[in-house]
C-alpha cells in the first residue's frame, strides 16, 4: 500500500469541494499551459493541474507559506485535479487543459466560487502515481486565482524543472541518533547492482537488479567469520533512493548492539509499473525466478554471507510484505524464514474488504450498495476504494496501486497490457480476471492446494505482524491466513498488534523501530540458536 500515505495528514480536517446546483450546464474551463524556461529542449509526458482552496492550503502550510500544490492520499477529495497526455512540447509552445476533461474530483467548472492555488506539473516520466513529483518533473509556481462563475483560469508558465533528489537526505523527522549515524553507515552500504539474462530475455532490453548491501560492525571481507543474512523489500512508493533512513537505522542499532549483527540487503522492487513484488508475472517478467537462482547466489559469491536456507531471511512492509510472504511461500527451499508486516491481500476472499470471489461482485458497493472503505485513521473512514480508483486514473495509466496489482496478478491483455481485474468506470469485478488471481496469486490459496508437498520446507516459517487498526484493512485478509494455517495444522506466528496502524506497527515509545529489532533477534535466533539475544 501506498508508502506516500506517509505523507502528514495536512488537509485531514478538510472537505471535499462541493460541486455548484446550477441547473444550467457550465462552460468548461480551459487553462493554457506554456513551456517557459523549465527546459530549453522539447519534452512530453502527462500534464496534470492541481487546485486547492487558498485559505485551507495556507493553514496546513509552515508559516502560511505553500510550496506546492499536490493531492494527498489522506484526503484525496481536498485538492482537484485535472490532466492530459502531452506529446510534444517545445520551449515557448503552448497546449491547452481542459479542467472538464479528465478530472477529479470533478471538473474544474462545478468548483465554487473562490480564492484558489493552482499549480501545473508535467510528469515527464509517467510515474507521478508511483513516487509523486520528482527530480526532471517540470512546474509552474503556485499561482492564486479566484474563481468566478464562468471565470477562466490564467496562462500557467512551466518555469522549473524539479531538481533531483538527494537519496542521502533524510528527511527532518529521522531522530537525530540516526541522522548522526549516517555518515558512517554510508561507508558501510554497498550499491549492489546485477543485469539478469532471465528478465533481459524478457523484456528485449537490459534490465537489473539492484539492492544495497549493509555490512555489519567487524565486518572482514576477508575474514572466515559468516552471517546470517536478510533480504528486505519496500513498500509502494519505496525506491533504490530512498533507503538512507534504512542504512542509518540497521548500522546504528548494530553497532550498538540493539540489534545482532547480520547482512541487510535492501531490495528494490520498483519499476514503471509499480512495485513487482518480486513474483513470476507474465506482465512484468521472471522476478522470483531471477532473484533466488542469480541476484542471490551472485552476491553470495561477493559476501561472507550464511549462504544456507537457515541463514537466509525475509521482512518487508505493506506491498514489501507481500513480496516476502510470496517469496517464502513460492520459493521454501530458498528461505528460512519470513517475518512480513502489514502485508498486501494474501487471500483474495478479502482484498481490503472485498471479497473478489463473491457473485457478482463490485470494487465500489457492497450487496447493500454502500461504499466499500480504503483507508481509516483513528476509526474514521476517510477514502473510499472508488474514490481512490478514480483519483489513480486521472494521475496517470502507469504506476499506480491499484493498476501496480494488475500488472503483477493479471493476465496479459490483447494490447500488451494486463486485463483490469475491475470496470474503473463501474466497479463491477471481471470473474474471468478474478480466476487467474485465484489460481496464481492467492497465498492462502496456493497454501491449501500445495500444503502437503510444502509442508517440510515451509512449516514454521511464516512469522506475520498487522495492527488491528490497519490503515488500509489488511488486518482482514490476514485472519483469513490464519484461519488456512490453523485449518492446515500449520506451525506459524502470526500476531495482530492491538490498535496498531499500518504507519506505527514497529513503534513502541520513542523507537520507531522497536519491532524489527525484535524480529531481527528472532531471525538471529534461527540462524545462531543459544548464541545472543535481545539486550
Amino acid at each position: 500500500m501506498p508508502a506516500r500515505a506517509l505523507l502528514a495528514l495536512a488537509f485531514l480536517a478538510t472537505g471535499s469541494f462541493a460541486a455548484q446546483a446550477d441547473e444550467a450546464p457550465l462552460a468548461h474551463r480551459i487553462v493554457r499551459v506554456t513551456l517557459d524556461g523549465a527546459t530549453d529542449k522539447g519534452t512530453s509526458g502527462r500534464l496534470l493541474l492541481f487546485a486547492a482552496p487558498a485559505a485551507t492550503a495556507r493553514e496546513a502550510a509552515k508559516d502560511g507559506k505553500v510550496e506546492e500544490v499536490d493531492t494527498n492520499p489522506f484526503q484525496p477529495k481536498a485538492v482537484s485535479v485535472a490532466a492530459r497526455e502531452v506529446t510534444w512540447l517545445a520551449p515557448g509552445q503552448s497546449v491547452d487543459l481542459d479542467t472538464d476533461g479528465e478530472a477529479f474530483p470533478t471538473g474544474f467548472s462545478s468548483l465554487p466560487p473562490g480564492d484558489y492555488l493552482v499549480q501545473a506539473v508535467l510528469d515527464v516520466g509517467h510515474d507521478y502515481n508511483y513516487s509523486g513529483r520528482h527530480g526532471g518533473d517540470l512546474i509552474s509556481e503556485v499561482t492564486p486565482v479566484k474563481l468566478a462563475a464562468g471565470g477562466s483560469l490564467p496562462v500557467l508558465k512551466l518555469t522549473r524543472s524539479v531538481p533531483a533528489k538527494d537519496p542521502w537526505q533524510l528527511p527532518p523527522t529521522v531522530p537525530q541518533a540516526v541522522r548522526d549515524a549516517l555518515p558512517e553507515a554510508r561507508q558501510h552500504a554497498h550499491a549492489e547492482v546485477l543485469q539478469s539474462a532471465a528478465l533481459t530475455a524478457f523484456a528485449g532490453r537490459p534490465l537489473s537488479i539492484r539492492a544495497w548491501v549493509v555490512t555489519p560492525p567487524g565486518y572482514d571481507p576477508n575474514g572466515s567469520t559468516r552471517y546470517p543474512t536478510v533480504f528486505v523489500t519496500h513498500g509502494f512508493g519505496g525506491g533504490f533512493d530512498r533507503y538512507a533512513g534504512t542504512i542509518a537505522g540497521l548500522w546504528s542499532a548494530m553497532s550498538d548492539k540493539t540489534m545482532p549483527p547480520m547482512i541487510w540487503v535492501l531490495l528494490d522492487e520498483s519499476g514503471p509499473t509499480g512495485t513487482h513484488e518480486f513474483a513470476d508475472s507474465v506482465n512484468n517478467g521472471p522476478w522470483g525466478q531471477a532473484l533466488t537462482t542469480e541476484y542471490i547466489p551472485w552476491l553470495e559469491g561477493r559476501y561472507k554471507m550464511d549462504a544456507k536456507v537457515g541463514g537466509r531471511f525475509l521482512n518487508g512492509h505493506s506491498s514489501g510484505g507481500w513480496a516476502t510472504l510470496w517469496l517464502q511461500t513460492r520459493y521454501p527451499k530458498v528461505f528460512g524464514g519470513t517475518w512480513s508486516t502489514s502485508p498486501d491481500p494474501s487471500d483474495f476472499h478479502n482484498f481490503t474488504g472485498i471479497d473478489l470471489y463473491a457473485a457478482n461482485a463490485n470494487a465500489y458497493k457492497k450487496a447493500d450498495g454502500t461504499a466499500y472503505p480504503l483507508i481509516r485513521d483513528k476509526g474514521q473512514v476517510i477514502a473510499t476504494f472508488d474514490t481512490f480508483a478514480h483519483l489513480e486514473r486521472v494521475l496517470g495509466a502507469y504506476g499506480g496501486q491499484l493498476a501496480s496489482f494488475e500488472w503483477v496478478f493479471s493476465p496479459r491483455g490483447k494490447d500488451g497490457r494486463p486485463e483490469p481485474m475491475f470496470n474503473r468506470d463501474t466497479g463491477a469485478i471481471d470473474p474471468a480476471v478474478v480466476a487467474y488471481w485465484h489460481d496464481h496469486y492467492d497465498i492462502a490459496q496456493r497454501l491449501r492446494t500445495h500444503w502437503p508437498e510444502l509442508k517440510p520446507d515451509l512449516d514454521g516459517k511464516i512469522h506475520l505482524y498487522v495492527g488491528t487498526a490497519d490503515t488500509f484493512y489488511l488486518d482482514g485478509s490476514a485472519k483469513l491466513l490464519k484461519d488456512t494455517l490453523d485449518g492446515l495444522h500449520a506451525k506459524s506466528d502470526i500476531r495482530f498488534l492491538p490498535g496498531k496502524t499500518h504507519f506505527d506497527l514497529y513503534v513502541e515509545g520513542e523507537d520507531r523501530n522497536a519491532l524489527l529489532k525484535k524480529i531481527a533477534w528472532e531471525m538471529y535466533g534461527v540462524a545462531r540458536p543459544g548464541q545472543g539475544k535481545a539486550p
